[in-house]
């Protein structure tokens, strides 16, 4: 597996002559794909961002650039979605409000900022004659669906009020290309983590939060019995999709959703068992109750974008935790 630091190059077409939107662009990944876009040459990388969860920690050192465009702006205000997409090329659509437990204790803000934003954007699009928006998606899709490895074709009932609003915004995405010929990709994220991710606050994504507790010299608490798998993403993988995504140009490429992951299955024993092999530490976690609107297994079938995107995920968990693992502890000793 290669090192992240080798910067892997996954565009085939020039970047110079585009000029790309990422939506939520100061969140972990949009800026994770905006300094792909920035190292590779971009003609403009435009950021929306409200900075309600995203960070302008994150994109502040290219504030200034001629190739770097920041609009302080809210997918919920359609004015701000439409000032957004004025000129640009390409949209690649990151802006959303995550997290399950989020979405259980306040269903409605996560409504008005996945569907309503998502609505938006779409509109935003159609009116400016944008040949795709690229869209993240989410497994949380899949459901109460008990089948493994998840297929595309193949969903359960929503566990969340989160997993709602992602499947609404495959239904739009659809249905805007039907009536309105507007051209779509949504990338079903398998739990991606890695460099500028959040370790704090009370939806914190679990890879994070561990490390995060782990340089503090404290114990996590795992919620059920760790045996719960997930397919864990490294981000450069999902930035490699939306790359090959936004390069899609086959019809039968288009207007389709993929599984963005690995294509392996860890528990989260599993999952602490490496970071703590790889960090040195002897702490143990404590085990609690489950968390409601959890899904128990995941593991994602990533055969279609292989296909139909030329997808190759080149990091694997050891190496993606290796590579997160040291950024945060480069950013702990930088803070000291």
């Amino acid at each position: 597996m290669p090192n992240i630091l080798t910067y892997p190059i996954y565009h085939q077409t020039n970047l110079a002559t585009r000029r790309i939107l990422v939506t939520g662009g100061a969140g972990f990944i949009g800026s994770n794909l905006v300094r792909y876009l920035l190292r590779n040459g971009v003609g403009l990388v435009r950021v929306l961002d409200n900075l309600a969860t995203g960070n302008l920690d994150n994109i502040k050192k290219f504030i200034g650039r001629p190739d770097f465009d920041f609009v302080e702006g809210d997918i919920r205000n359609p004015e701000d979605c439409v000032r957004a997409v004025d000129g640009m090329t390409d949209v690649l659509h990151q802006a959303a409000l995550g997290s399950v437990p989020r979405s259980i204790n306040d269903p409605l803000t996560s409504n008005a900022v996945n569907i309503g934003g998502f609505l938006n954007m779409l509109v935003a699009v159609k009116e400016a004659g944008i040949s795709k928006m690229v869209y993240a998606a989410s497994s949380s899709t899949y459901g109460d669906s008990p089948h493994l490895p998840k297929t595309e074709d193949r969903i359960g009932k929503p566990l969340s009020p989160y997993a709602v609003t992602k499947y609404v915004n495959e239904l739009y995405a659809d249905v805007f290309h039907k009536v309105y010929g507007v051209n779509t990709i949504g990338l079903r994220y398998f739990n991606v983590f890695g460099p500028w991710q959040n370790p704090n606050g009370a939806y914190a994504a679990v890879i994070p939060k561990f490390i995060g507790l782990v340089l503090q010299n404290e114990a996590p608490l795992i919620n059920g019995d760790g045996e719960q798998s997930r397919d864990f993403t490294f981000v450069e993988n999902a930035i490699q999709a939306n790359i090959c995504a936004m390069e899609a140009t086959s019809p039968e490429a288009l207007n389709q959703v993929y599984n963005i992951a690995f294509g392996e299955r860890t528990t989260l024993n599993g999952m602490w068992e490496i970071l703590a092999n790889l960090s040195g530490t002897s702490l143990k976690p404590s085990y609690g109750p489950s968390r409601a609107g959890d899904v128990r297994d995941s593991l994602a079938d990533i055969s279609k974008a292989r296909k139909l995107l030329g997808y190759n995920p080149l990091f694997d968990l050891k190496t993606g935790l290796e590579s997160t693992y040291q950024w945060f502890l480069n950013v702990e000793s930088e803070t000291k």
